[in-house]
C-alpha cells in the first residue's frame, strides 16, 4: 500500500505542481473546479443520497454554483465566503466532539451532510481563485499552501510511527495520534516559514506566517477527520476507488479543503 500510495503521489504531486505555477488563474479555476465536483460526487454518496438522479441533480446544482462564484471572486464576496470557510472549521470541531450527531441515515441527516459539503467545497474553491490570482507571487503562494497540508502529511505519518501511542480520535480515525499532530505542525511551520523567507517576507510578518502555518495545519487536521467522520457513517473505507493507493479523491483532499480557506483567509489578513 505504502508503494502504491508513493508512486501514485508522484505522479499527481509533479502535475499539480506544474499546472499552479505554469497556468493562469481561470485554467487553475477551471481545473480545480473539475477536480472538486469529482470530490463533490464522492461526498454526495457518503452523504447517503441514494438515488442516482438526485446525485446527478445535486452534481449539477454544484457545477452552476461554481459558475455563479467565478463571476463574483474577486469582488467584495471573496472576504465574506472565505469566513464563511472559517467560520465552517471551527463548527466542524464541535462536530467531532459530538461524532455520533447526524449518523442516523434520516432525510434530515442527508440534507445535513450535503450542506455540510457545499461549505467545505465552495469556500476552498474561492480560496484556491483568491490566492492564485493575488500579486505578486500568487502562484508561489497557492503552491505553498498545498506544500505546508503535504509537509503536515509526512511530518504526522513518520511522527506517528516513531512516537504516536496517544490516540487523537480513535472512535473517528483510530490510526491518528497526537505525536502525528506535533509532527505535522512541526514539519508544516518549518515550511512555511522557509519558504517565506524565500518570498521576501521579513520580521513579525515571517513569525506571523509561522503562525498561520501553525493554524493551517490544524484546519487540515480537523478536515481529514471530518472526512474520516463521514466515511464512518457511510460505513465505507475510502470515499471512492480513483487513486491507487489513495482511495477517491476526497481522500486526498479532505485536508486540503479545510487549509485553503483558513490560509487564504490569513494572507488577507497579513497583506501578503
Amino acid at each position: 500500500m505504502l508503494l502504491q500510495r508513493t508512486l501514485a503521489a508522484l505522479v499527481l504531486a509533479p502535475l499539480v505542481i506544474l499546472i499552479i505555477l505554469l497556468s493562469s488563474t481561470p485554467v487553475v479555476g477551471l481545473v480545480g473546479a473539475l477536480a472538486f465536483l469529482v470530490a463533490a460526487w464522492e461526498w454526495i454518496q457518503l452523504s447517503g443520497l441514494r438515488s442516482p438522479l438526485w446525485r446527478g441533480i445535486v452534481l449539477m446544482a454544484t457545477a452552476a454554483i461554481f459558475i455563479l462564484l467565478w463571476r463574483v471572486h474577486g469582488t467584495a464576496w471573496t472576504p465574506v465566503l472565505l469566513a464563511a470557510g472559517v467560520a465552517w472549521w471551527l463548527l466542524a470541531c464541535l462536530w467531532l466532539r459530538h461524532f455520533a450527531f447526524a449518523a442516523a441515515p434520516t432525510r434530515e441527516s442527508r440534507a445535513l451532510k450535503l450542506l455540510a459539503g457545499a461549505l467545505v467545497i465552495f469556500p476552498a474553491w474561492i480560496a484556491l481563485l483568491s490566492i492564485h490570482a493575488h500579486s505578486p507571487h500568487g502562484n508561489w503562494w497557492l503552491l505553498l499552501a498545498f506544500v505546508v497540508v503535504w509537509a503536515s502529511d509526512i511530518g504526522a505519518y513518520f511522527s506517528g510511527r516513531a512516537f504516536g501511542k496517544r490516540k487523537l480520535a480513535p472512535q473517528i480515525s483510530p490510526g491518528k495520534t497526537w505525536a502525528g499532530v506535533y509532527g505535522a505542525l512541526v514539519a508544516g511551520v518549518m515550511v512555511t516559514t522557509l519558504s517565506g523567507w524565500l518570498l521576501d517576507v521579513r520580521g513579525s510578518k515571517l513569525l506571523a506566517l509561522g503562525l498561520l502555518a501553525a493554524v493551517t495545519v490544524g484546519a487540515s487536521i480537523v478536515g481529514d477527520l471530518l472526512e474520516s467522520l463521514m466515511k464512518r457513517h457511510a460505513r465505507v473505507k475510502d470515499s471512492g476507488t480513483l487513486i491507487p493507493g489513495h482511495g477517491g479523491l476526497m481522500d486526498r483532499m479532505d485536508s486540503v479543503f479545510a487549509a485553503l480557506p483558513v490560509f487564504a483567509a490569513g494572507l488577507l489578513l497579513l497583506g501578503l
